[in-house]
């Protein structure tokens, strides 16, 4: 069950994290790995939770490999794991278009053989062009080898008034040279060229927070991730507490500026919180104050005249950046921080 995370500063815990809840719901792309290389500290920090009796499930958005294939790489990276400790938003699409088609239809796919894989699991026909008669159309990340021409077949058959359906739309996949396009950019290429919309299973929305509790059953999830607006949204729809990393695409400037539905119970570096408590974030001011001061390990933050980021103090930067998480979501209420934070951010060399 969810702690009562107000939402207005990152909670703390007297216990290590991989102690507080009983399954880690972890993202791999930005989280785990990116570029198919481990991320500093991910291989040891997974190990030391795993073996002090933390569950760990892999939950990703990215639909290009099977489970057993994502598995082996991670076994190969240093992370033991099975199968079926991999969920993925390929078997969050290919279960809810189960839901909706009859066993046995043809579903033209564009993407990789993860999609593929989920889609004969679940009793549905994978075909590869608009020609063979399917009767619904799937896209997920097919990689960046990806052919044009592939979007083309898809907008033939979604333009003919096939039902369409989106592994995810995450716009953006980190890579080992940067940022890249993810498979929200590849969607936005079709709904361009046909104007429909299409059906999405992945976080942050409800069928992928049904397939991950499906397969993993966990009781005290804690959920890992490294983007605002699949891993910590997903987890704010799901009612259950996350962990934000800095090891991705969200950074610190980001996490200030976030909505509600956007900020994580927990902010850490890398995986290495998993394996700590976290600290409190107090605040100091009189009651109904709409500036109070917050505080966290050495450093103490508010908002100024109404229209700065005031941050003072040493020690610990990320306890700057969550003492800053407290004045800014505070400031914002149930809206957006549109306070300029580059200065106090630059000060943490965050």
């Amino acid at each position: 069950m969810s702690q009562q995370h107000d939402r207005y500063r990152p909670s703390g815990s007297s216990t290590a994290l991989s102690e507080a809840y009983d399954t880690a719901l972890l993202d791999l792309d930005g989280v785990v790995y990116a570029g198919g290389e481990a991320i500093v500290h991910a291989v040891a920090s997974l190990s030391t939770a795993r073996d002090g009796g933390m569950h760990l499930a892999y939950v990703t958005n990215n639909a290009l490999r099977p489970p057993d294939a994502v598995a082996e790489h991670l076994t190969e990276l240093g992370v033991p794991a099975e199968a079926a400790d991999v969920i993925t938003s390929a078997q969050a699409v290919a279960r809810l278009m189960a839901d909706q088609l009859p066993a046995g239809s043809r579903v033209l796919v564009i993407g990789g053989e993860g999609l593929r894989v989920a889609l004969r699991e679940r009793g549905l026909v994978p075909v590869e062009s608009a020609d063979d008669d399917p009767v619904a159309v799937v896209q997920g990340y097919g990689g960046p080898d990806l052919a044009w021409g592939r979007f083309a077949e898809a907008s033939y058959a979604v333009a003919r008034g096939l039902p369409w359906y989106a592994s995810n739309t995450d716009l953006t996949i980190p890579g080992a040279r940067g940022i890249a396009p993810g498979n929200g950019a590849a969607v936005e290429v079709v709904r361009i060229a046909t104007g429909a919309e299409p059906q999405v299973a992945g976080k942050p929305l409800p069928p992928m927070h049904r397939e991950t509790v499906l397969r993993t059953g966990a009781k005290r999830p804690l959920v890992v991730g490294d983007r605002l607006d699949t891993d910590i949204e997903g987890a704010f729809n799901g009612g259950v507490d996350s962990l934000l990393v800095l090891t991705g695409v969200t950074d610190a400037a980001q996490l200030l500026a976030a909505p509600p539905q956007h900020r994580p119970t927990y902010v850490d570096r890398d995986l290495r919180g998993l394996l700590t408590g976290q600290p409190e974030v107090t605040s100091e001011g009189a009651e109904g104050d709409p500036a109070p001061v917050f505080r966290c390990g050495g450093w103490t933050a508010v908002v100024r005249d109404g229209e700065t980021l005031v941050l003072e103090g040493e020690g610990d930067p990320l306890d700057g950046l969550r003492a800053l998480c407290g004045a800014a979501w505070t400031f914002a209420g149930d809206g957006v921080c549109g306070l300029d934070s580059e200065k106090a951010v630059t000060e943490l060399g965050l």
